[in-house]
């Protein structure tokens, strides 16, 4: 959105609506860029999304809603409808959309009635009013009682310059009376803020991804059910804590490419990797009940291939215990379980082998065991991850390295004159050699084993090249 003036106050925007009108479009229309999943299935958006944006000066927070159906009973429905209730305790303003080519249904006569309850400026946004000759069809949505009526098009941006110029007038008049004499909201603090770590929780679905998100923020900021696949977007909360600022990013569970069949799950799992790659930090969750699975080998691949610092987090960990031998309350498959930590961390080791270098932490998020440890280890990780080591210790290391003792043939062998850190995020080094060619890959185990014991790297990946003399 263009911008111009001086920036007021923050105005916050709910988006609110049945399945499949419009929203996260028009979500994404605000905010300026594709942060919401859009498709033709209903019921795409769970979660509560949050979005900033700019309008002529006035800073835009909108949040968009999943599709609330009022009289829903089933359980992912329900939990839609309480999450949209907490947008619209935040909002200053509601905007209800509505499908312009579809007729008036009584959810929509429901929901509106709901609105109006709440006493929030509310606003109906007449959706897909793409030509000018479909605007007479917006006016059969007068019946639902909100005097606010605009047609837009979300998908072309029609009406929308309309729509948000009506809201800000109002809510700029109200704000302009209230905080007259204020400071302007979220003043800049003295000295440099805090460092951003971004922490994706990635995993298979149904592994406790939304639980942990929950524990970490202490809020229900995420639909948390025992269907798998219930978060589709990504759903993000910064937390601040102990100084530092951790931005966690809650993402879809990643199944095989075959398992995923309707595109809203196609897409999330795109979208999945995406947040993945911007991500500093990924915590890989493993049900501790299931142990390491291929799948959750082939996802820790991803983000050990982008270059992500990696925590395998193996949750429900209360859940594998030495019960009693007579307690028919637990299956077999429980009792089965080894519950030393050791033993059961050599294991995940075994189906993790790539990933030696990240720690591994036991904690169960839905009981709040252990979770509190995971801030420490992120912090300890991304200090790792953005770790340079001066040129003249590198070359000081590498004299007292004893380079025989790698297991590689003579002839894959080569000769470093030196060698330096050339990037950060991940630690890459590069390797000056006698010959341009690709290291033995037991030599550069070797090497980047050597480099962990002698500088740390907690947690993230080493990446060496190599440059020949020629």
């Amino acid at each position: 959105m263009p911008a111009s003036g001086t920036t007021r106050s923050a105005l916050t925007l709910a988006i609110v609506g049945r399945p499949n009108v419009g929203k996260s479009t028009l979500f994404n229309r605000l905010v300026g860029r594709r942060r919401a999943i859009v498709g033709d299935e209903p019921g795409i958006t769970r979660d509560r999304l949050y979005g900033t944006g700019e309008w002529l000066g006035r800073r835009l927070r909108v949040i968009d809603t999943g599709g609330i159906l009022p009289d829903e009973k089933e359980l992912i429905p329900a939990e839609i409808f309480r999450q949209a209730k907490v947008a619209l305790a935040e909002a200053d303003a509601v905007i209800m959309v509505v499908d312009g080519r579809t007729e008036l249904a009584a959810p929509d006569l429901e929901l509106a009635r709901l609105l109006l309850r709440t006493g929030k400026p509310l606003y109906l946004a007449v959706n897909k009013i793409d030509v000018p000759k479909l605007a007479p069809y917006a006016e059969e949505f007068r019946r639902l009682g909100i005097q606010e009526l605009f047609p837009v098009s979300a998908e072309h941006g029609l009406g929308v310059e309309e729509l948000l110029e009506a809201i800000c007038e109002k809510i700029t008049t109200k704000d302009t009376k209230e905080h007259e004499g204020e400071e302007e909201e979220e003043a800049v603090p003295e000295g440099q803020p805090a460092a951003e770590v971004k922490v994706a929780i990635i995993g298979r679905p149904n592994v406790g991804k939304s639980t942990l998100l929950n524990r970490l923020t202490a809020s229900e900021r995420a639909i948390v059910s025992p269907i798998p696949g219930t978060t589709r977007d990504a759903v993000d909360e910064l937390v601040e804590r102990g100084g530092n600022r951790f931005r966690f990013i809650d993402t879809a569970g990643i199944r095989r490419k075959g398992k995923t069949r309707l595109m809203a799950e196609k897409l999330s799992v795109v979208m999945a990797r995406k947040h993945l790659e911007a991500a500093d930090v990924a915590l890989l969750v493993v049900d501790a009940v299931e142990g390491v699975t291929a799948l959750d080998a082939n996802i820790a691949g991803y983000a050990h291939e982008s270059g992500r610092s990696v925590i395998v987090v193996v949750n429900k960990w209360d859940l594998v215990g030495p019960p009693a031998s007579d307690d028919p309350a637990r299956p077999a498959a429980y009792r089965q379980r080894p519950a030393a930590r050791s033993l059961y961390e050599r294991q995940v080791r075994d189906g993790l082998k790539f990933l030696a270098y990240a720690p591994v932490l036991f904690v169960s998020a839905a009981a709040g065991k252990g979770t509190d440890k995971l801030f420490a280890l992120v912090e300890q990780v991304a200090e790792a991850r953005r770790k340079r080591v001066p040129t003249g210790e590198i070359n000081r290391f590498l004299k007292t390295v004893d380079f025989q003792r790698a297991s590689v043939p003579m002839s894959k062998r080569v000769k470093i004159y030196y060698m330096t850190q050339a990037a950060v995020a991940p630690p890459t080094f590069v390797l000056f050699t006698d010959r341009a060619v690709k290291l033995h890959f037991s030599f550069e185990r070797f090497l980047e084993n050597q480099l962990r014991r002698a500088f740390g790297f907690t947690g993230t990946p080493i990446w060496i090249k190599t440059r020949g003399r020629e």
